[in-house]
């Protein structure tokens, strides 16, 4: 069955649409990415425009997190204080990202931008999650002890003043240095359509040795409030929202979001970081190589 899609001008089979949305809600679950940064790309091979697939993959992430941070809640797995400050931060960056994103759509350079992106960001990412998971994974099988991210808290975050005890997270620091993520979280949202998980996530364990308990459900429930703000400045400012296709995205990834969070309960950590890094890289080679190929035609016409 297809539907046609009014704002990205194209009709779309139900069922790959749906069953799209439903892996990106099981990643969302099991590793509070999101899965936006899967999502936009997917949506970009598949034929929609980059402008459409990343105002409607954030629409699309304000449903599955809703799913993901009811589903983490009932285990107690949020710290709603730090959220709270993460989502203040992002909403600030997602409403100062607006008027760059209009920019660069009306100089014809979003495309460009977007797919630079996934490439520098999710390269860097994958690179660094897979190098520690693999030696975390070995050290334990080798009986080896490794030790925690907590010691490895840059200087500069523990200098920050006005500190606060976030009691979820198990830190004493400053509420300045969540904001400030939250913002960068924000701007990639509006610029990416991602819900800047797959950068929260693992600055909050690697910089700021948050209980790793927490850290997948209190990523969520900043992407809830944030990607809601996103998809509201792009409605206003861009108008590139596309209410079926993420009405079908989200038909999925609220299943999927509840099988994810089951399915983190029964995999060590250390395979599930290598999992999303694998993921993380290859969507950076695919989006690596598709500004490199050149098309075997530059356009084509398509009967209506």
């Amino acid at each position: 069955m297809h539907l046609y899609l009014p704002i990205a001008g194209l009709p779309v089979n139900v069922l790959v649409i749906v069953l799209l949305g439903g892996g990106v809600g099981v990643l969302s679950g099991m590793f509070g990415v999101g899965g936006g940064f899967l999502t936009t790309p997917l949506l970009i091979f598949y034929g929609v425009p980059p402008a459409v697939a990343v105002a409607s993959s954030a629409t699309q992430i304000t449903g599955s997190s809703v799913s993901g941070v009811i589903a983490h809640s009932r285990r107690k797995g949020v710290d709603f204080k730090m959220g709270t400050v993460l989502v203040v931060g992002g909403a600030i960056g997602a409403v100062a990202g607006g008027p760059v994103f209009r920019l660069l759509q009306e100089s014809g350079q979003i495309d460009t931008v977007v797919a630079l992106l996934y490439v520098g960001l999710l390269g860097w990412i994958g690179i660094t999650m897979l190098n520690e998971s693999v030696r975390a994974f070995f050290a334990k099988r080798s009986g080896a002890t490794r030790a925690a991210p907590l010691g490895r808290r840059p200087r500069w975050i523990a200098a920050l003043p006005f500190r606060w005890r976030f009691y979820g997270a198990g830190l004493y620091i400053s509420p300045l240095a969540p904001l400030l993520l939250g913002i960068v979280s924000g701007l990639l949202t509006m610029l990416m359509g991602v819900s800047g998980g797959f950068i929260l996530v693992p600055v909050m364990i690697y910089l700021f040795g948050v209980s790793a308990r927490v850290v997948v459900g209190t990523s969520l429930f900043q992407g809830l409030f944030v990607t809601a703000a996103t998809t509201m400045v792009h409605a206003l400012t861009t108008h590139a929202v596309d209410l079926v296709l993420a009405a079908l995205l989200l038909v999925g990834s609220a299943i999927g979001a509840q099988i994810g969070s089951r399915l983190v309960q029964k995999v060590q950590p250390e395979i599930a970081r290598m999992i999303l890094a694998v993921i993380v890289l290859l969507v950076a080679i695919r989006m690596g190589a598709g500004l490199t190929w050149r098309p075997e035609a530059i356009y084509t016409v398509q009967p209506l």
